[in-house]
Parts: structure tokens; C-alpha cells; sequence
């Protein structure tokens, strides 16, 4: 079984996108403090209900993920509830709260825990999350079976907890950047005759189209850049718009907004 601590956004995000990719319902079992919310989310769903989070850890058996969800101040708490369960269990422990480093995790549970530090971003909530995950070692002979889990809500990644802070910035701070981009094309359209819900609409379909356009073209060795190449015929109206964006700084304005996020993020955790 699968514990998830939290059935808010992030938790109720990984439940649903578990069910969607073929978990049974009773293989999940879940808890929040929030009466209302557990009672509608068991209703929703068919998962199993905890009636406490050492309940849960408990209910989801030896060896089980349990995913904690909670807000990042309640963090520590929830895991000194269920230190002894967990241990007594041999539980995965996988926090998806930002700024909870494997050493702040470890520091609340036994030693040897198995841990695992995940970053999603807000698009889980449709199951296009990018995910970042950083095992501890206890943890690392389950990191198969924990990417299984993040990939219910999109892709997951492995990567080096100190390499959290870039794809923070690219990952979690790019989807504002993105929505601005949107809203500025789509501003632009209106400025030439276009109803606002329709060019929002058509510039969001068209970053999203060419975002999996990539994605399917990276095994084949095609990048961005070549890509973008690939759009631009001389003389046409593609590159006229691309020169524009360069000479107004367009790129170098992407850049530093990412390292001013990453540099952001680095601060925050001292």
C-alpha cells in the first residue's frame, strides 16, 4: 500500500494521478487532520481512510512509501508523530514540502530511515508535474518505486539535493514566467483584434504544443535551439519576430531571471 499524509493540492494531486494510472483505490490509504476534506476525498476516490498519521503509517504496511504533504512548518511535526511507526515499519518516507533538506527529514526519524526529498511543481494538479527526488542512502534501493510514484503526477527526475536550487528555479519559478509570457502574446494579439480568451487560449495551446514537441524530439538528439531553427525560414516572419526579442534582451532577461530565483532559493536556506 501507499500512505499520503495531506490530501490538499499536493497529497490529493498524487492520489488521484495514482488512481488514474491504474492503482486500485483500496491500495491507498490516507489521512488529514481536516475531517471534512478526509470524508469527501474517501468518497471521491474509494481510498482507504487512517484516523491518525501513525494510523496511517501502520495501516500502509511494512516497507510502505508514505508520502508526507503536508505545509512545510507542519513538516517536523508529522514526522516526530510517526518516528517510531516508521522505523518499527521500515516506511519510505517522501516529503514534498519545499525548503526541507534530507538532513532537516533525517534529523526527525530514526536513524537509518529510508527518506526521500521531492520537489513537484503546481502543474501535478493536471499531471504534468516535473519532479525532482534526492534519496538518502537507506532510501536509494526504493528510488525505482518512488519514481513510480512521482511519475503518476508527470515526469521525475532524479538529481542531486544540491542541484535543488536550479531546478527550483526552472521548474517551480518558471511556471509564473511562463503565464506571463502567455498573457503578454496574448496581449499583443488583442492589441491587433483578437478577444482576450481566445488568443490566451491560443498562445497557451501553442507553448503547450511546442513544449511536448521538445519533449518527443530530445531522444532524438533535436534541442531548443535546433528547433527553433527548424521554425525560422529566412526572410519570413518568424525570424523577424525572434530578432526582435533578442535585440530587446529577451534571452539574457530569462537568464537572469532564473539566477536571481536561484540565488533567491539559496538565500532562504542560509
Amino acid at each position: 500500500m501507499i500512505g499520503i499524509i495531506g490530501i490538499g493540492a499536493m497529497g490529493g494531486a498524487i492520489a488521484r494521478g495514482l488512481i488514474a494510472a491504474g492503482a486500485a483505490p483500496g491500495e491507498l490509504v490516507v489521512y488529514s487532520a481536516n475531517v471534512e476534506a478526509n470524508a469527501r476525498f474517501v468518497h471521491e476516490t474509494g481510498a482507504k481512510l487512517a484516523y491518525s498519521n501513525v494510523d496511517l503509517v501502520e495501516r500502509a504496511g511494512d516497507g510502505a512509501i508514505v508520502v508526507v504533504a503536508v505545509k512545510p512548518f507542519a513538516v517536523g511535526g508529522v514526522l516526530d508523530e510517526i518516528r517510531k511507526a516508521a522505523a518499527k515499519r521500515g516506511s519510505v518516507i517522501v516529503s514534498v514540502a519545499a525548503g526541507t533538506p534530507i538532513e532537516f527529514l533525517e534529523s526527525r526519524l530514526e536513524p537509518g530511515q529510508p527518506v526521500v526529498r521531492t520537489m513537484p511543481n503546481m502543474a501535478a494538479a493536471v499531471g504534468a508535474s516535473v519532479t525532482a527526488y534526492a534519496c538518502n542512502p537507506a532510501a536509494a534501493p526504493r528510488a525505482d518505486d518512488v519514481a513510480d510514484v512521482l511519475a503518476s503526477i508527470g515526469i521525475a527526475e532524479p538529481m542531486a539535493e544540491n542541484d535543488f536550487s536550479a531546478f527550483s528555479a526552472i521548474a517551480g519559478c518558471s511556471p509564473a514566467f511562463t503565464f506571463g509570457y502567455i498573457d503578454a502574446m496574448a496581449r499583443a494579439a488583442v492589441k491587433n483584434g483578437l478577444p482576450k480568451a481566445s488568443a490566451t487560449r491560443i498562445a497557451a495551446q501553442a507553448v503547450y504544443g511546442a513544449a511536448r514537441l521538445l519533449l518527443a524530439k530530445l531522444d532524438d538528439g533535436a534541442s531548443a535551439a535546433s528547433l527553433a531553427d527548424a521554425v525560422q525560414s529566412p526572410g519570413g516572419t518568424t525570424v523577424a519576430g525572434v530578432v526582435e526579442l533578442e535585440q530587446a534582451g529577451f534571452g539574457a532577461a530569462v537568464v537572469r531571471g532564473v539566477q536571481a530565483s536561484i540565488d533567491r532559493d539559496k538565500e532562504l536556506l542560509g
